[in-house]
């Protein structure tokens, strides 16, 4: 019996307006708010609401044996609450129908587990959270952002009490092993590892609408028959996607819906398939080895490692300043400060400032806003320079911080003063226009002595 393990990734970020360097300590709003908006009402209607009222009709047809797992980051939650709370709604129809899971991750998308364990384990925890406030839902199983994984992360999760993470199958790690059996952390063998197989997985997620690929068109027959083929000992397919492959980078035109509306209908035919979500496989399957990964992969480009987003000195400087933040962040109490210090983590950010120019060239421009990485590089480092001044005025740490606070919070008084003054000009000016006032005294003729 071979098991397919459906799992899609739900992400949008915070998109950053164009700062200026003459922005940095006057202008301390961020974000483009027309174009996140734009954005994620576009992909709303192609994909999220669509794609879920889809999900749900096929989970009540097959009476429950078609399931699915979803990781949803909680900066896509906190979109969805603020432009489209319809989407939310329809997600948690598909929760209470009890077969679709949720996956935990970071809180912010982030690529904090390969920086620190604290500031990790309380994004894990406010994502648990809000889970736990949207759905009603506490996970069990861990997916890190974009599949990142090695064997220390995996370890900070087993330590965090779940049972099974989620990462790449990578081929550079699993050499001539299968990604289609369950597999375990190498430090802590309790957690247990769902490796993506790539192949099935990217044949839909990339290759579905290419006319150039030697297999177009994909039908759900032929897919499913390559799923047959394969070896018979093998226990688990796992096929990982972003979800936004269903009418965003698949458009509806290619016939995406179809496949997916077909494909329960061909796997469940066969009685030597059937569905299960994350943690059912890791209630069954026992690992056949531990699977050994000394250095982050991912599931991202053809490397399958992080230089997506630290492959380069940009990266790397960007990185290593906002994290050089932390004591300060673990010390301030200001909501707004917070907020952004969650966004600003997004793995997105770093991603736009990728260099790689070849074989995955099209990918990363395909979701880069920005004209250029140096582009994407001068933004963030504009809007980083600010939050540090109102992170530095919010928790001062030398005497030069808290002069440079105190100046701060008189300017800002000032302005205040200023501006309040100017409100009532403005009213006195209205009331004597309106009232009339005084008439204006008739100038005095001049008397020559």
């Amino acid at each position: 019996m071979k098991n397919i393990c459906f799992y899609f990734q739900v992400h949008q970020p915070f998109r950053y307006r164009k700062y200026r360097f003459f922005d940095i300590g006057d202008d301390h709003y961020y974000y483009d708010d027309y174009t996140n908006e734009l954005v994620l009402h576009k992909v709303m209607t192609k994909c999220y609401l669509p794609a879920n009222k889809l999900l749900l009709k096929l989970i009540n047809k097959h009476k429950g044996q078609f399931k699915i797992a979803f990781s949803i980051s909680g900066i896509a939650l906190d979109q969805f609450q603020l432009y489209a709370p319809e989407v939310i709604d329809s997600f948690r129809e598909l929760v209470d129908t009890g077969h679709v899971e949720l996956l935990s991750e970071t809180y912010s998308h982030s690529l904090v587990a390969l920086k620190d364990r604290q500031e990790f384990e309380k994004q894990v925890n406010q994502h648990r959270e809000a889970l736990k406030d949207l759905f009603d839902y506490t996970p069990i199983v861990f997916r890190n952002t974009e599949l990142i994984y090695s064997d220390q992360i995996g370890e900070m999760v087993a330590d965090m009490g779940f049972k099974a993470m989620l990462t790449e199958g990578a081929k550079h790690i699993l050499g001539w092993k299968s990604p289609n059996f369950m597999y375990c952390n190498s430090i802590n063998p309790r957690l247990k590892v769902l490796l993506k197989n790539y192949v099935l997985s990217d044949d839909i997620a990339f290759r579905f609408g290419n006319k150039e690929w030697n297999e177009w068109p994909l039908s759900t027959k032929k897919y499913v028959s390559w799923m047959k083929e394969l070896d018979a000992k093998e226990e688990v397919v796992n096929l990982f996607l972003d979800y936004e492959t269903f009418g965003e980078h698949q458009l509806k035109e290619t016939g995406i819906f179809e496949f997916l509306e077909d494909l329960p209908k061909q796997v469940l035919a066969d009685s030597r398939l059937r569905f299960a979500t994350p943690s059912e496989l890791a209630d069954k399957l026992q690992p056949i080895s531990a699977i050994q990964v000394p250095t982050p992969i991912s599931w991202a480009d053809e490397e399958r490692d992080i230089t997506a987003w630290l492959g380069n000195e940009m990266q790397h400087e960007a990185f290593d300043k906002l994290y050089s933040l932390l004591p300060k962040i673990n010390q301030c109490t200001d909501e707004r400060l917070l907020k952004d210090w969650r966004y600003l983590q997004a793995s997105d950010h770093f991603y736009y400032m990728c260099t790689k120019f070849f074989s995955d060239g099209e990918v990363h421009a395909y979701f880069n806003p920005y004209d250029t990485p140096y582009e994407a590089f001068i933004n963030y480092m504009n809007i980083l320079s600010d939050f540090a001044l109102r992170l530095n005025s919010a928790v001062p740490e030398t005497s030069s911080d808290q002069e440079l606070a105190n100046l701060s919070r008189l300017v800002e008084e000032k302005e205040e003063r200023i501006r309040l003054l100017e409100e009532k000009l403005k009213a006195k000016n209205k009331t004597t226009k309106k009232g009339g006032g005084a008439k204006p005294r008739k100038p005095q003729s001049k008397v020559f002595v």
